[in-house]
């Protein structure tokens, strides 16, 4: 017990800084005296602990001084070398050598004996972020986007939607979303999210920027996420689908989750009601048109007639036709 208390002291020093007694006496829910005997407990084994009293007074470790990786246990590896599977696309940026030599440091801090288990429990997971039914996007200047969020410089881009147009950007963070990658960045028009994917030249700018100091990229992309989705005018569509064309929704509309909300149709025994969600009539119509006779339009009224009126001009162009063209 009295070791682990000692390893959370010691990584509490090194994280936070200075911290007085009283302070670390409320994190490790101890006494002060306990705290202080602790501190003569490090310092005899070797830790340079430095205590001043006195106002802006505490405990700290020497300027400097930094332990190894301390105290891991192999479960807590076993999760750090399963997430750091999914680092993908990174691999080949400048980060993909340093992810590499932090599983060489993570597995070497571990005790001999843990090693290969936790090496070995970690190869028995593997962490997917691309989404189904699509290949993943080329993001051919992701490098350069990397190296410009890690070391603060400034970026000109020329987007796919705006060739002849090049503007200097702030890069403040990037964010990878079911297998697509957005670069964050902070110019005259405020911060926005770009797709990465659609910036066709990238170019690392000599000059740096200073961040804001209360940008949280995490809470900014939950918001904007919240907030793009919420701007689409998305157009409901009730349909009933058989158990044929509840099992194709991922294939016909690359969507693992919607079948889960389907309600059995009391009107229709072995189908299912669903509401489905499509950018406009149009895009509705023709994805639909995929599940052939296993999905019915219950409304909106104009989606399901045209979606009639679809399926009999489809008709009408295989009804005469012979089994195999000529």
């Amino acid at each position: 017990m009295r070791a682990d208390r000692l390893l959370s002291l010691l990584l509490n020093l090194q994280s936070r800084g200075q911290m007085t007694a009283r302070q670390l006496a409320a994190e490790l829910e101890v006494s002060v005296r306990t705290v202080y005997r602790d501190l003569e407990a490090l310092s005899a084994a070797g830790v340079p602990v430095v205590a001043s009293g006195g106002p802006g007074g505490g405990c700290r470790l020497m300027e400097g001084w930094r332990s190894p990786l301390l105290g891991i246990s192999a479960e807590e590896a076993t999760a750090l070398l399963a997430a750091a599977s999914a680092s993908g696309p990174l691999e080949r940026t400048a980060l993909g050598d340093a992810l590499a030599q932090a599983r060489l440091k993570l597995l070497a801090a571990l005790p001999a004996a843990g090693r290969e288990q936790a090496d070995t429990t970690a190869s028995r997971f593997h962490l997917d972020t691309q989404a189904w039914f699509k290949p993943p996007e080329p993001v051919p200047h992701l490098p350069v986007l990397v190296d410009a969020v890690r070391q603060d410089r400034r970026l000109r881009l020329t987007h796919a939607s705006r060739p002849g147009a090049a503007g200097a950007v702030d890069p403040l963070g990037l964010v990878a979303k079911a297998g697509v990658w957005y670069l964050v960045v902070r110019s005259d028009r405020g911060i926005r999210a770009h797709r990465a994917s659609r910036i066709t030249e990238a170019e690392l700018l000599p000059e740096t920027f200073t961040r804001p100091a209360d940008f949280d990229l995490a809470a900014h992309w939950a918001r904007w996420a919240t907030e793009f989705e919420a701007s689409l005018d998305r157009l409901p569509v009730t349909v009933r689908l058989s158990a044929a064309g509840l099992a194709a929704l991922p294939q016909v509309l690359g969507d693992t989750e919607s079948a889960a909300r389907a309600i059995p149709d009391t009107h229709e025994p072995g189908w299912h009601r669903l509401v489905l969600h499509f950018d406009d009539r149009q895009a509705a119509c023709r994805r639909l048109l995929g599940f052939g006779p296993d999905a019915e339009v219950l409304e909106p009224g104009d989606v399901r007639r045209e979606l009639a009126q679809a399926a009999r001009r489809t008709a009408a162009r295989y009804g005469d036709a012979p089994d195999a063209m000529p």
